[in-house]
């Protein structure tokens, strides 16, 4: 089992996903307000953060930046679910090594098992059987 801290602005994105890594055994907190999220991140203490590029009133990468200016979450892996791919990001993830990020997945190309299947990796953990949601 695992902590995920999931920032995103669809709420029925976060029930399903929150559902489904419910049934993998991993307690997932949800925040829209990414200034929720860490203050979340300082009581609960995830394991991971799944982040949206596209947050109300600011960038995920603004929160990413803010987010690893706290030495305790400089480490912590966070995957990028987004809507934005990197080519309309103009950049590809390579570019921000400096806010560590372990994986990049454009939502309209990656299913919630795919998801899970790059949790289990970056985080080592042994791999699920695929989950029927």
């Amino acid at each position: 089992m695992c902590r995920i801290l999931f920032i995103e602005t669809d709420t029925v994105l976060a029930a399903n996903l929150r559902s489904f890594f419910g049934q993998l055994g991993h307690e997932v907190e949800w925040h829209v307000n990414p200034q929720l999220a860490v203050f979340s991140a300082d009581d609960n203490k995830p394991d991971l953060v799944i982040l949206d590029l596209m947050l109300a009133g600011r960038s995920g990468v603004e929160f990413l930046y803010e987010f690893r200016s706290y030495p305790d979450w400089q480490d912590l892996p966070v995957v990028v679910f987004s809507n934005v791919s990197e080519r309309e990001l103009g950049q590809s993830i390579s570019s921000f090594p400096h806010l560590n990020i372990s994986a990049y997945h454009y939502k309209p190309q990656t299913t919630l098992s795919q998801l899970a299947q790059t949790i289990d990796k970056v985080l080592n953990l042994p791999r699920h059987e695929t989950v029927h949601f």
